[in-house]
């Protein structure tokens, strides 16, 4: 009897259907490579159809992209969820509101950074970015300095694949680089050293002051460099940009999308250095997987800007903004988040990972192991083979998604000390057969 989905479409034909008409991320079309078929999740563990995995399950290494911090079927936020389709799914946000949406800006503003007083929701990480950037440059606009338009960012960085976005990650090498030319351009620092440089910091300094005139702002990721690479960075850089944005007239954008609530250690990583930016985006682990959703906080000095100007209202409206589901869950998660010792078990996650990713610092072709908080990266020195990367950790009940020459975890808070040796010993092996 053939693999048969719980849906009731046998396995073959929902994979067939699958690469003739669904276009995966970063992925060709028709699709060339077979997807795992997840039927169902809960805990850490994806339970996959047919005969792939251990026993039908996979430990998840990546939180689903990072944000099912608290893994999945969590009864408490399918709580959220069930008790919210009971009031309403979803109401424009023009002209009305609700207390989800209340809520949950309050919320941001009580747990984020002194200072980011005002919440923009939005759809996704990468539309956060976008009207970050907006928000930048309407309020220059608004004071009269129309040319300060451009931003400035430091090499190695990813901040989503929309249009403004994709400007601002590396074009040289990066995910984006096929738009180089089309793309508005922008300024770019060399990439951050992971110790504290005092040349490099003299080097933004200058080149941020050579550019001020035209600057709206400068962005980056706080300590941790997502998808450009999985780096880290001394945090010391941090309040280098934030002393030399006040010097020079500099809007200072953090995006906080892979790193906030409590990836890094902190709930976000501009705690670090003890530095407030102007304006920043969160995404990800916002709702705790369940939904998509992202906010754009600043401070009274950003909407306040915008407000002396011709057009005195920030110029953007989703249709899903503030949708009510995605905001009742996003309050408890973020609840559930602070109602626990999530410090305790993101610093265990750190040591879990440091244990067993030890061995990998051993493995041939391996270029460097390095952990933080609730991440864990091994970088290899070639460009890795996907496929056969994640192929071994399947073999070893994991699911990871490696990627350019970077086999990297971030699982979710709650994975147990036997799943985290397991991950170790799963990126492990797709180092060594990637």
């Amino acid at each position: 009897m053939p693999d048969v989905s719980e849906a009731g479409l046998p396995v073959a034909d929902l994979l067939d259907l699958d690469r003739r008409h669904v276009w995966h991320p970063y992925g060709p079309m028709p699709g060339r490579q077979e997807p795992l078929v997840v039927e169902s999740a809960a805990g850490v563990r994806l339970r996959i159809a047919g005969e792939s995995g251990a026993g039908g399950e996979l430990v998840d290494g990546m939180s689903s992209w990072w944000s099912a911090i608290h893994g999945y079927n969590h009864p408490v936020l399918n709580e959220a969820v069930r008790d919210q389709l009971g009031r309403m799914s979803h109401v424009m946000f023009g002209g009305l509101t609700h207390e989800p949406a209340v809520g949950l800006a309050k919320r941001l503003v009580d747990m984020s950074p002194e200072g980011l007083e005002h919440v923009f929701l939005a759809d996704s990480g990468s539309v956060s970015v976008e009207v970050a950037v907006k928000m930048c440059l309407q309020h220059w606009r608004s004071l009269g300095r129309p040319e300060k338009r451009r931003l400035l960012t430091w090499r190695g960085g990813y901040h989503g694949d929309t249009w403004q976005p994709m400007s601002v990650c590396d074009p040289e090498g990066g995910m984006h680089e096929l738009w180089s030319g089309s793309l508005p351009v922008q300024v770019f620092a060399d990439a951050p050293p992971t110790e504290y440089d005092q040349a490099y910091a003299d080097h933004l300094h200058d080149l941020i002051g050579q550019h001020a005139h035209e600057l709206a702002a400068v962005i980056v990721e706080p300590v941790v460099q997502g998808a450009g690479g999985m780096r880290f960075h001394s945090p010391a850089y941090l309040r280098v940009l934030r002393e030399a944005c006040d010097a020079h007239g500099v809007l200072l954008v953090f995006d906080e999308i892979a790193t906030g609530f409590g990836r890094t250690g902190a709930l976000f990583a501009a705690e670090h250095a003890g530095v407030t930016p102007d304006v920043m985006c969160v995404g990800k682990a916002l709702t705790g997987g369940y939904m998509t959703m992202a906010a754009t906080l600043c401070t009274a000095r950003v909407a306040d800007g915008i407000s002396r100007g011709e057009v005195p209202v920030l110029a953007h409206g989703p249709t899903f903004m503030g949708n009510p589901l995605a905001a009742a869950v996003a309050c408890a998660s973020i609840d559930l988040l602070l109602g626990q010792d999530w410090v305790t078990e993101v610093k265990r996650i750190e040591a879990g990972l440091r244990e067993s990713l030890a061995a990998a610092s051993e493995l041939p072709g391996v270029r460097d192991v390095r952990v933080l908080g609730a991440i864990g990266v091994v970088q290899l020195d070639h460009e890795i083979d996907m496929a056969a990367a994640t192929r071994a950790a399947v073999r070893e009940g994991v699911w990871l998604r490696p990627f350019r020459d970077l086999v990297y975890t971030m699982p979710p808070y709650i994975t147990g000390d036997e799943d985290l040796a397991r991950i170790g010993r799963a990126v492990c092996a797709a180092a060594r057969e990637g």
